[in-house]
């Protein structure tokens, strides 16, 4: 298995994290992943929605130096999504 894209989007805040994790999605094939490292509070809400809304899956979110770290995995058949 490989390694997932790591997005580092600390000092990064709302709705830029969710919107660079799009465009990371919109980059990789389904089923690979991204780990997505944040210090936005409003991630822990944004980023669970969006990829809920996106039908993509987060397969983590863990606590990571003051801010968190989430690992995203792209779903199926995704063309574009909205934040």
């Amino acid at each position: 298995m490989t390694e997932p894209t790591t997005l580092d989007l600390r000092g990064l805040r709302c709705p830029l994290p969710v919107l660079k994790l799009r465009k990371a999605l919109l980059g990789i094939p389904p089923g690979a992943t991204v780990a997505v490292r944040t210090d936005d509070p409003l991630a822990t809400l944004d980023v669970p929605n969006f990829l809920r809304e996106n039908g993509d899956a987060l397969l983590s979110s863990e606590p990571d130096g003051g801010g968190r770290r989430f690992t995203v995995r792209r779903g199926p058949g995704k063309e574009t999504g909205a934040p």
